[in-house]
């Protein structure tokens, strides 16, 4: 994977940068980007936070979310200037897909001018300017952890501003509580599909209403995208994901044993 190669050089450079602010560290779970320098760190014990999974914005003078994930718990925030030779979506890249290889879920992700305003992003949601820039060459995902830290959710937000810097914020929340379940949003599945040309689902053995539904809508985004089935209930997946309007034909049965599902894109 793209990621691989790019964060080869992470363990050559472990050495906390000496320009790093006093007192910061990295996440365990989110190796540093060669070459990238802490600018910005805080901690907090108890913290309530929204993060949008959707477009934000403001209507009324009133900031609007078309969804979001509400937690409340440990939050620990850090912003990274990027390095000069690499670019922030790059750098966003090869975060992402290293939180995927951990098998982090994928909940909300946008690019570019569908995020919304970066002055928003920036100011209202994680109240830190200097991740203002162009709404052209912003990214944002929301991922929640794999176990046994589930109930932790990790937002990631890049930016390059005007004068060619580029950052990229990363927080972790760990809730006090439980999460309940939070499904992707159907645009969410139909990039990773697009981009990684698989969607890995162990969880998801058989077909639930809620998956089915979410599933069906995000195939139907694109109508020329032909996938594979693949698991012990896939069969099951493909009735079902039928039964929503999804063309047969667009549908194959794959290889049984597979844990869960997972659905690959036809080239």
């Amino acid at each position: 994977m793209r990621w691989f190669s790019l964060l080869a050089g992470v363990l050559a450079s472990a050495a906390v940068s000496a320009a790093d602010v006093a007192g910061s560290r990295d996440l365990e779970v989110l190796p540093r980007f060669p070459g990238s320098q802490i600018v910005a760190f805080s901690e907090a014990a108890e913290q309530e936070r929204i993060y949008p999974q959707g477009a934000i914005r403001r209507i009324s003078g009133r900031l609007r979310y078309e969804r979001e994930v509400a937690a409340q718990g440990q939050l620990t925030t850090l912003t990274y200037e990027l390095p000069r030779t690499h670019a922030a979506d790059e750098v966003f890249t090869a975060a992402r897909e290293a939180l995927q290889a951990q098998d982090a879920e994928l909940l909300y992700w946008c690019q570019g001018r569908e995020c919304g305003s970066s002055s928003l992003w920036a100011n209202s949601v994680f109240g830190n300017r200097i991740l203002y820039g162009s709404d052209d060459q912003q990214a944002y995902v929301l991922m929640r952890l794999a176990e046994p830290r589930q109930d932790s959710l990790l937002a990631l937000y890049s930016i390059t501003r005007g004068n060619r810097r580029a950052y990229m914020h990363v927080e972790l929340l760990a809730a006090n509580a439980p999460l309940a379940e939070v499904l992707p949003t159907p645009a969410t599945l139909l990039r990773q599909l697009r981009d990684d040309g698989e969607l890995r689902l162990p969880q998801q053995a058989e077909p639930s209403e809620g998956w089915v539904t979410l599933l069906a809508r995000s195939l139907n985004l694109d109508s020329t995208l032909r996938v594979s089935l693949s698991g012990a209930q896939a069969e099951a997946w493909r009735q079902a994901l039928v039964e929503q309007r999804v063309r047969a034909a667009r549908l194959e049965l794959g290889e049984s044993a597979v844990a869960g599902l997972r659905i690959s894109v036809l080239r």
